[in-house]
């Protein structure tokens, strides 16, 4: 039979023209009569191992395979697509299309692992007859003679064991799979199946981690050496034994070469190129852990481990990879300050959202992931001091019995709590008599805090507060007021975030989008802001807390345009806070120690947090325009 003659012939399952060019190259290369019989024979041997089948009852039904989705990867992408994590269990694989993958890299695999393979019904008959030869000659399974069908049955179906039984199921199977896929079908679920080493399962993971680039770009030298590390995948890593990789390329070359499908010029070429390795892609760390960390955390609890490990998700996060960058060296440099001026506090925390969006913006949790993984924007409950005064003044004016001028006495007074009495003290001690909310707001007084959280009900301070979501447990003890709670930073620059959006509320969110690897939405985090809160009661609030940044403790967070916000400092010094907001952006900082010993010094959130959040902001808001809060005079206050 002659190349002309193939030419006439039907062409094969595939429509690819390139691979029909592969067969006439393997006519040319093998001649027409040896072909002939190969083919005739492959028809016979194909008669009989389908006549043992009825020997195979139990096999698997190769049918699942229309609808087997291998595991994959899943990547964590900034807000402008910037990858900086990618998620996986032991099998670091992201599919590929067939006609994504370079004809380069088809021709390689083909020409070392099956050069018959669009021309066999699964089976080649003259490796097959070679390996049972030397098999029988030595008594065990010493030479395989798989096709690549064969390969990916024994890969998806079968044990790993070298019987000559599992030699004959293979061979069962992958005439199975033949009837009923085309070779292109097969040969793509191939190439995205077998393992390529160092946990790269996958063409597209093998060349981004062996050449840092896709499968689609890669040249005939580097499909080569790829090609020929599917032998023995950790033995001829380029990782691990340079020199033995380049031999198998070379092999795969000559093999190309032989086969007719490169010519001698193409692999003198490709010999001589000087290859430039990547960097394995496996267990590779976050470009940004805080934020990876809390990413995994949402999406576990939205669909679970396994499906985050091994479902090929596409998650684009709510941060920009610089803006998280700037959170961070600002941590930094705040923790080196305070170790300056004699504040002994090992950690900072800061967690930031876009009142706009609830959108979170920046989250760092600690100085330094690589010292402590502990991330305490997320995870760490501390008390936040007079910085949960905000929620109860709202409830006050929320009530409609109360507003910003309204008078509240600062003056001795216990109340029976549990056991015996409560008493609470001002900070630095002594009391001032008759003032507005506005001026007890500003100066940080604790017993009108109190006061007022006890008219207005501390069951519905929790329940504002739970509006908003903070979802850290509270009791109504009579303190409340005065931020006797553990909450996380995350949980105040949700919160305080809702103040500066005058009411409106999403829950706040580190994910944008997530799809599938087809692109099929999986997760949409498009706002759905409601309105939560009094419009007149949030502007009042939002009134009175600007009072406490332009004459009130938070002077020291002044950034030169319309802010909000209020310090918080906890009793023996062992957390401080400052809380504060633009129309644009909120941020809560925490500073403090994990094992919760005093810092000393005289640490306040006036004095020592709040130029941390003005530092944090300058920065954040350069290129943002100045806002300016609704008044109240806009709205009509509750009855």
């Amino acid at each position: 039979m002659s190349s002309s003659t193939i030419q006439q012939k039907q062409e094969p399952k595939s429509s690819s023209s390139s691979v029909f060019r592969f067969v006439q190259g393997v006519a040319q290369v093998t001649g027409g009569t040896v072909l002939g019989i190969t083919m005739l024979t492959s028809a016979v041997v194909a008669g009989g191992l389908v006549g043992l089948a009825a020997s195979f009852r139990n096999l698997p039904d190769v049918r699942v395979l229309r609808n087997y989705v291998p595991t994959e990867t899943s990547y964590i992408y900034d807000i402008k697509g910037r990858h900086l994590a990618s998620l996986h269990d032991e099998a670091n694989r992201e599919v590929v299309k067939l006609n994504k993958v370079n004809p380069n890299l088809k021709r390689a695999v083909l020409a070392m692992e099956d050069s018959h393979f669009y021309l066999h019904n699964g089976i080649n008959p003259n490796s097959v007859g070679r390996a049972l030869k030397a098999n029988w000659e030595k008594n065990t399974v010493v030479e395989g003679g798989s096709t690549l069908t064969m390969q990916l049955v024994k890969n998806l179906f079968l044990k790993q064991e070298r019987k000559f039984s599992r030699k004959i199921a293979e061979a069962v199977l992958a005439i199975r799979v033949e009837q009923i896929f085309t070779k292109d079908q097969i040969f793509e679920m191939y190439l995205n199946q077998i393992y390529w080493g160092h946990n790269n399962y996958g063409i597209q993971t093998a060349a981004e981690s062996y050449f840092g680039k896709s499968a689609t770009d890669l040249t005939l030298a580097e499909s080569a050496m790829l090609a020929g590390i599917i032998q023995s995948p950790e033995e001829y890593s380029p990782f691990v034994h340079y020199e033995k990789a380049k031999a198998q390329q070379i092999t795969a070359l000559i093999r190309m070469q032989e086969l007719g499908w490169i010519t001698p010029e193409e692999v003198e070429a490709a010999r001589k190129q000087k290859l430039k390795l990547g960097k394995l892609t496996s267990w590779q760390k976050s470009d940004l852990p805080y934020i990876t960390e809390a990413v995994v955390a949402e999406l576990n609890e939205r669909f679970g481990r396994d499906a985050v490990l091994k479902g090929g998700m596409r998650v684009q996060t709510t941060i920009d990879y610089k803006f998280q960058r700037m959170a961070e060296e600002t941590v930094a440099r705040a923790h080196a300050n305070l170790q300056y001026r004699g504040i002994y506090a090992d950690q900072v925390a800061l967690a930031a959202v876009d009142p706009r969006t609830h959108f979170v913006k920046a989250l760092v949790g600690g100085i330094s992931y690589g010292k402590s993984q502990f991330n305490r924007a997320i995870q760490s409950r501390r008390q936040p001091g007079s910085s949960f005064k905000p929620f109860v003044y709202y409830a006050a004016f929320a009530s409609g019995k109360y507003g910003p001028d309204s008078t509240v006495i600062d003056a001795p007074v216990s109340y029976r709590d549990g056991d015996g009495y409560y008493s609470p003290q001002n900070y630095g001690g002594g009391f001032s008599g008759a003032m507005s909310i506005r001026t007890a707001l500003a100066q940080s007084s604790n017993v009108p805090a109190v006061k007022i959280g006890r008219a207005v009900g501390l069951d519905k301070v929790i329940e504002v507060c739970r509006s908003i979501g903070i979802k850290s447990p509270m009791e109504p003890v009579t303190s409340l007021p005065l931020g006797a709670v553990g909450v996380t930073p995350l949980e105040m620059a949700g919160a305080f975030s809702t103040f500066a959006s005058n009411g409106w509320y999403s829950d706040p969110t580190v994910i944008v989008r997530v799809t599938d690897s087809n692109g099929n939405v999986l997760l949409d985090n498009t706002p759905k802001p409601r309105q939560i809160l009094d419009p007149w009661a949030t502007a009042s609030l939002n009134n009175v807390l600007q009072g406490v940044i332009t004459n009130g403790t938070g002077k020291n967070a002044q950034i030169g345009r319309p802010a909000a916000g209020k310090t918080g400092t906890t009793s023996s010094e062992r957390d401080i806070w400052f809380v504060g907001y633009v129309p644009q952006l909120a941020a809560a900082v925490w500073v403090g120690n994990d094992d919760n010993r005093p810092m000393g010094g005289g640490a306040t959130g006036g004095g020592y947090v709040a130029p941390i959040w003005r530092d944090f902001m300058l920065q954040a808001l350069k290129n943002e325009p100045v806002q300016y809060f609704q008044p109240a005079s806009k709205f009509t206050p509750p009855n």
